[in-house]
């Protein structure tokens, strides 16, 4: 059987307690995209100051429930800090560990193109089996390869506009105020993102800009002024020229 389980990542379930509350809009007003239309998209939770604490992917439930595709390691973390903002909103909000993200590198039948970049592949979901073969390694290669970051350690604590969020479909400059709004909005008004995440090789790395590194591939992900960035370490989807 084809490894396809993403082990890395979890789903976070948020589910109204009552037939009246609003999951969507309850989110909507907190996270970096807009949620109320065609899902999944790629969205951030961030700090009031525009800095990534969380990224996930936002899949539609079932009876009006919503999905977040995000890392294993910090979903807890994520649990507890949307509880912070629902104070006494009829909404469980909780790790749903009977299900799984599924990863193939190619588009088929059955899932979502990533949309994030299509090259990235399709992703489903689909309840968890003793069967599930790791597709970790094969998916961090391929994502590594197409110049995407993404996770806590890659991200973490930069403004959401330097991750290239922008670029790979994971904000809305159009939906209404969520937090950290309006730093993101100032950058992206005066086209000031003076730094960006560049996946580069792990002998050109700058120690000092580093935010991840992987000796098995030879990569790293380093946290660069863009007028330092070499042409030839952007990505084909990444186009930092000046606009005209």
């Amino acid at each position: 059987m084809t490894a396809t389980r993403l082990f890395s990542r979890t789903l976070v379930r948020l589910s109204p307690t009552d037939p009246s509350e609003d999951v969507t809009a309850f989110l909507q007003g907190l996270v970096t995209n807009d949620v109320t239309g065609n899902l999944p998209v790629y969205a951030g939770l961030l700090s009031a100051q525009g800095k990534a604490l969380f990224d996930f992917i936002v899949w539609p439930g079932a009876e009006g429930s919503m999905l977040l595709d995000c890392e294993a390691d910090v979903a807890d973390e994520l649990v507890k800090r949307l509880s912070l903002y629902r104070f006494r909103r009829k909404i469980e909000i909780a790790r749903d560990d009977t299900l799984g993200i599924h990863w193939q590198a190619f588009q088929g039948d059955g899932g979502a193109a990533d949309p994030r970049l299509g090259a990235l592949g399709q992703r489903w979901i689909a309840p968890v089996q003793e069967s599930d073969s790791s597709a970790d390694d094969a998916w961090l290669a391929h994502r590594l390869s197409l110049g995407v970051p993404e996770g806590r350690t890659e991200l973490g604590d930069l403004l959401w506009l330097e991750t290239n969020a922008a670029e790979l479909h994971g904000v809305s400059f159009s939906k209404g105020c969520y937090i950290g709004q309006e730093n993101t909005a100032r950058m992206n008004w005066r086209s000031k993102v003076n730094r960006r995440l560049v996946v580069v090789p792990l002998d050109l790395s700058d120690e000092k800009r580093r935010k991840a590194a992987y000796p098995v591939l030879g990569l790293a992900v380093d946290h660069l002024r863009v007028e330092g960035i070499a042409p030839g370490l952007l990505p084909d989807w990444l186009d930092l020229a000046p606009p005209a």
